[in-house]
């Protein structure tokens, strides 16, 4: 009897098992039916172009002093491929278009959430995404582009007067400057770098520019946010190569920062922080007219890498 129980009790056990699989087999099939592919096949031959590209607070600019700049055209071909303007080339460029669920898409071997769409705008999200990892919930980083069409027969605009910073971004670009220029710890990227400007035959300067290209998905942000200065000096007291950086203040006034090579020995420091401060208030502060950094248009403190090699005699 109790042997009967107990092979009815576990008949009923599995049937139910097999009734709760059977019913969540059917919902996940009909989820995964009602999760499309997202597609592009609207907007086919649509050109659209960039023109803002914020943060979740609307500002394009972050404490860094770095900038979001809208810089993309697009125009989609087919639901797996895009065109996007190339700067460099100058004419567009066909790339691969990988479609995920939940608006989700790859492009120029970058990621992104499409929360707006249609034929007059478009608004991403960029996503993170790290090795074989994506962060679905967001960078906070929005790019909008409009229609070209949209921009001259609606707007009657174009895209470089809508790519301009806004009030908001000015006004907090005016309180950075204020704190940095108070204080040289608060120092922050200048939107235009430090300029450097040789008085003398004997001083010539090299200024890193970053070649934009499909390894660096085209961004030369690494010029402005940590600009490099290649300074060559000319019948110096002796042969030299020191790097480090200066503080350049909003009136153009230079102060050592610190070295730029890395001391297994402690005691190396101190020397070394000693001549090349020597070299910064000798042959850069007598050679060189120096301009401070600027973001819209504001003098500010910011921060610079220099390089600078002495030569010797009549080299």
């Amino acid at each position: 009897m109790i042997l009967n129980r107990t092979k009815a009790v576990k008949t009923a056990i599995l049937l139910l098992i097999i009734s709760v699989s059977f019913i969540y087999t059917g919902c996940r099939r009909r989820n995964v039916e009602k999760r499309q592919l997202i597609s592009f096949k609207s907007l086919n031959g649509i050109d659209y172009t960039e023109v803002y590209r914020r943060m979740k607070n609307g500002l394009s600019f972050n404490e860094y002093g770095y900038q979001l700049e809208p810089q993309w055209k697009l125009k989609f071909i087919s639901d797996d491929s895009v065109n996007i303007y190339s700067p460099v080339k100058n004419k567009f460029l066909n790339f691969p278009l990988s479609r995920g669920y939940d608006s989700i898409f790859n492009a120029a071997r970058a990621w992104f959430k499409v929360k707006k769409m249609n034929k007059d705008s478009l608004v991403f999200e960029i996503l993170k995404s790290q090795n074989d990892s994506l962060d679905v919930s967001g960078a906070k980083v929005f790019m909008t582009f409009y229609a070209n069409d949209y921009i001259k027969n609606t707007l009657r605009s174009d895209s470089t007067i809508l790519r301009r910073p806004n009030r908001k971004d000015t006004l907090f670009i005016k309180k950075l400057a204020a704190k940095a220029n108070s204080n040289p710890a608060k120092a922050f990227a200048a939107r235009e770098p430090a300029q450097f400007i040789p008085k003398s035959p004997l001083a010539s300067i090299e200024v890193r520019r970053t070649k934009p290209d499909m390894m660096n998905n085209f961004d030369t942000s690494d010029d402005y946010l940590d600009p490099e200065y290649y300074i060559t000096i000319k019948k110096a007291y002796q042969d030299f190569y020191y790097s480090f950086t200066i503080i350049v203040d909003y009136k153009g006034g230079i102060q050592y920062g610190k070295p730029l090579v890395a001391f297994q020995d402690p005691s190396l420091a101190q020397p070394y922080i000693h001549t090349s401060q020597a070299v910064m208030n000798s042959y850069v502060s007598y050679y060189f007219n120096v301009v401070p950094g600027t973001t819209l248009g504001i003098p500010h403190t910011s921060i610079v890498s220099v390089h600078v090699k002495g030569i010797a005699g009549n080299k």
